[in-house]
């Protein structure tokens, strides 16, 4: 399992994941990919707001991730924007994953897509869902460290 601090350029992120649940752990994935999704990620054109991971048999796959094509990019072929698209993991990384959301009850979900040598790599989370006072409990936290570093830089 390799970890990164993100070493290439962020293409999208996921802000609403850090709202909704506990991330526990962080591992990074390729994705299967066609030439004109590259293309429109290059230029910035992808979004992981409505996007969610699922299994199925024992390989992982991302849903509803949306890549708006360019206008150049495919005239021979019909585009999806939210085609379901492969992860690439290994194998011992599949089981953990496997294990962890049959077994223990945790959920994928897709964190940020980046650039790594001239690769797409998807940033997923293995996390659990937020109930509504952990949700208030940790704005009320967020609101707190702003107010005192407010507090703090005014005297």
């Amino acid at each position: 399992m390799v970890k990164s601090e993100n070493a290439g350029r962020l293409i999208a992120e996921n802000r609403r994941a850090r709202h909704e649940y506990f991330i526990e752990e962080r591992l990074d994935a390729g994705l299967a990919l066609e030439g004109w999704e590259v293309k429109a990620m290059r230029a910035g054109r992808a979004q992981l707001a409505e996007a969610y991971v699922y299994i199925r048999g024992s390989e992982a796959f991302m849903i509803g991730a949306h890549i708006a094509p360019l206008k150049t990019a495919s005239t021979h072929k019909p585009v999806d924007p939210v085609r379901t698209r492969k992860l690439l993991l290994h194998r011992n990384e599949l089981d953990r994953l496997i294990g962890a959301v049959e077994r223990r009850g945790y959920t994928i979900i897709p964190l940020e897509l980046y650039w790594q040598h001239g690769r797409v790599k998807l940033q997923i989370g293995l996390a659990k869902g937020k109930q509504k006072h952990d949700k208030r409990a940790a704005e009320k936290d967020r609101d707190w460290q702003r107010n005192k570093s407010r507090l703090l830089r005014a005297h």
